[in-house]
């Protein structure tokens, strides 16, 4: 029987370190969930999710443009006439992923996967785009193909041919994954965005832009799950950065008609890409709570203005992740430098001695001195705090 890997049943088992990396993903989830960021916070890491997503998506395929010129072309400018096609091919997947997360967060009744959205994503995918782009977007496959040595199912309706087998997934992806039923969990959901894409790898419903189209379905599977857009790019990038091990994991579920490995690998990778917003999304808060608590202590203190707001700027613009001396504390900012510029050297020591007594600068016994956010974790224990 021809393209027995493809089993439209649960040919996979989740292992317990996969279960458990499960659970800590549904925390991070839940808690990047309740932080309240600034608009322009916001906007940031959402750019930067779209820039990842689309640079890693269309290097696999093997776009070669970089991360500084995707974020151009998400800005609205144009690289040079020779990267022309690559340029729109990277604007596509921009395009489809905003598209998609819009969709995704004003939509009242969520999409299931159908014929017609893997249509409407590969349209999306290779919308404008000639040679070497192999397809007419929006159409299923016309021939055969040969890609790597795997041999795809041919066009056609029947049973064995791709639309059948795209028919096939839709309907086995109801069924397993409940969520016309509404009682999908968050598991559930994210097994069921990596499953869908290596499907879509394996049936190769299109002559061209399939890994591409697949990506953008697990895209939406993510949000779709409760994965917020900020997220959704991880697994694209997570491919990217470990294409060798990509590559050899789909060869090897295929071989084997499992897919416990791949599920494990890709699980590991979406773990990993939360805790990096997480830790970007924790220092926003960190650095929000120090600047609260400055102005905080800055209304207790009685001090003259000039002395004042040259002290809590000094605050204000260290970076929290650095130690100081006295030469580097003057040029932590050009207000900092410019605040300090008509004084003499006594005058920044005896602030930085006045700082350090009121427990707003922690000495360092390198002579250096940072700021003291450690003074607002101070009723967590040391282990929960490291």
């Amino acid at each position: 029987m021809p393209f027995e890997h493809l089993r439209f049943t649960r040919h996979w088992d989740l292992l317990p370190d996969t279960t458990e990396k499960l659970g800590q993903c549904r925390g991070l989830i839940d808690a990047l969930a309740q932080v309240p960021l600034r608009p322009e916070i916001q906007q940031e890491l959402m750019q930067v999710s779209l820039v990842k997503g689309a640079q890693a998506s269309t290097a696999i395929e093997g776009n070669t443009l970089t991360e500084a010129e995707v974020k151009k072309v998400l800005e609205g400018g144009h690289l040079s006439e020779s990267k022309a096609y690559q340029e729109r091919e990277v604007d596509n997947i921009l395009r489809a992923m905003g598209k998609i997360a819009h969709e995704a967060l004003t939509r009242t009744k969520p999409e299931i996967i159908t014929p017609q959205l893997l249509l409407r994503y590969h349209e999306m995918a290779g919308k404008n785009l000639s040679a070497p782009f192999n397809a007419v977007p929006g159409q299923f496959a016309q021939s055969q193909r040969v890609v790597a040595g795997y041999r795809c199912p041919p066009p056609g309706r029947k049973k064995n041919q791709v639309e059948g087998l795209v028919k096939q997934l839709c309907q086995w992806l109801q069924t397993e994954f409940h969520f016309t039923t509404g009682k999908q969990t968050f598991r559930d959901g994210i097994i069921q965005s990596i499953v869908t894409h290596i499907y879509i790898e394996w049936i190769h419903p299109f002559d061209d832009g399939n890994g591409r189209t697949g990506r953008l379905v697990e895209f939406y599977l993510l949000m779709r799950a409760g994965v917020p857009a900020i997220c959704a790019h991880i697994l694209s990038n997570h491919y990217n950065q470990t294409r060798p091990e990509y590559y050899a994991h789909i060869r090897e579920c295929q071989q084997s008609r499992d897919l416990t490995a791949f599920i494990a690998y890709a699980v590991t990778g979406f773990l990993d890409g939360l805790r990096e917003i997480w830790e970007t999304v924790s220092g926003e808060l960190r650095d929000r709570a120090w600047r609260g608590y400055v102005y905080d202590k800055f209304a207790e203190i009685k001090w003259s203005r000039p002395t004042f707001k040259r002290r809590r700027r000094l605050l204000l613009d260290m970076s929290l992740d650095k130690r100081y001396d006295y030469d580097a504390i003057q040029s932590a900012s050009p207000e900092v430098a410019r605040a300090y510029a008509g004084v003499n050297i006594s005058t920044l020591k005896r602030d930085i001695r006045v700082l350090l007594d009121e427990e707003l600068l922690a000495p360092h016994p390198s002579g250096k001195f940072s700021a003291n956010v450690e003074v607002l974790l101070a009723e967590y224990p040391g282990k929960l705090r490291r």
